[in-house]
C-alpha cells in the first residue's frame, strides 16, 4: 500500500509541475493562430528555381553528349520539343551536382555485395561518379568503333548506339554491378524524371509535357475535373514557382 501510495503522489506532484508548461504552451499557440491567417504558400521553405545558364557538373564534351541522347530518347514532334529543348539536360546535371549525384540518401559504408535485379545498384560508385565513368567509356568505345565521337554521329547512328546499350549488345565493362545496360537505364531514368518534373528542377521547360498531357501541375484545386477522364485541363498548368499565393 505504501508503494501504491507513494507511487500516486509522485504521478500527482509531475501532473500539477506540467501546469503551466501546458498553459504557456496555449498561450503560444493561442497568438499564434489569432488575428490575420500568417500563412502563405512557401513561406518557410521557398523553393528556389535552378539557374537555367551553364552546367554545374558536367564539362562541355560531357553536356553536349547528354544533351544528344536525351534528344534521342525524347525526339522532337508535333506535341513537344525534344529533350535537349525540354532541359532534360540540365535537369540531369543540376541533380548529379546536388544531394542525387553524391548519394546523400544511400548507404555507402559497405560491404557491397551483388543484389537482386529488384534491389537495383549495389555497388560504391555514386550517381554522379557512374555518369562520369560511363560517359568517358562510352565515348572511347564511340570513338574505337566509328571513329568519331558521338556527339558527332548523325541521329539515327546515335540511336543504334544507345539501343546498343540497352540490348547489352555494347558491353561497357564499368565497374562491379555497372555496365552499360545499368548506365541506359539510369539515364532513362533521370531523362523522364526531367522531362516531367516541375520546371522548377531545370527540365519540363515551359512545361512542355504537362501541357501534352493536359496536366494542371501544382494548381491547389482542380476537383471538379478529377473524374473527367481523356480531357485535359482546360486552364493550363501552373508550376511550383509560378504558382499565385
Amino acid at each position: 500500500m505504501d508503494a501504491k501510495r507513494s507511487w500516486s503522489r509522485r504521478r500527482l506532484l509531475a501532473s500539477a509541475a506540467a501546469l503551466p508548461i501546458l498553459a504557456a504552451t496555449a498561450v503560444a499557440l493561442g497568438r499564434s493562430i489569432s488575428g490575420e491567417l500568417p500563412w502563405s504558400p512557401f513561406a518557410g521553405d521557398p523553393p528556389t528555381p535552378v539557374n537555367p545558364m551553364g552546367w554545374y557538373f558536367f564539362n562541355a564534351d560531357e553536356a553536349a553528349m547528354v544533351e544528344a541522347m536525351v534528344d534521342r530518347l525524347i525526339p522532337a514532334d508535333d506535341l513537344t520539343p525534344g529533350g535537349k529543348d525540354c532541359g532534360c539536360a540540365v535537369f540531369i546535371d543540376r541533380q548529379l551536382a546536388g544531394s542525387f549525384g553524391k548519394g546523400d540518401r544511400s548507404y555507402w559504408a559497405g560491404p557491397f555485395l551483388p543484389g537482386l535485379p529488384t534491389q537495383g545498384y549495389q555497388g560504391k560508385l555514386a550517381p554522379a561518379a557512374r555518369y562520369r565513368l560511363a560517359l568517358g567509356a562510352l565515348n572511347r568505345h564511340v570513338n574505337e568503333t566509328r571513329k568519331t565521337d558521338f556527339v558527332k554521329l548523325a541521329a539515327d547512328d546515335q540511336t543504334a548506339v544507345l539501343k546498343g546499350l540497352e540490348d547489352g549488345s555494347i558491353a561497357l565493362a564499368l565497374a562491379p554491378g555497372f555496365g552499360g545496360r545499368d548506365f541506359f537505364s539510369l539515364l532513362l531514368q533521370n531523362t523522364m524524371e526531367g522531362f516531367f518534373a516541375d520546371p522548377l528542377y531545370g527540365g519540363n521547360r515551359d512545361m512542355a509535357s504537362w501541357k501534352m498531357l493536359g496536366f494542371p501541375g501544382a494548381r491547389y484545386d482542380y476537383r471538379d475535373h478529377i473524374d473527367k477522364y481523356n480531357q485535359p485541363y482546360p486552364l493550363g498548368p501552373v508550376s511550383i514557382y509560378t504558382m499565385e499565393s
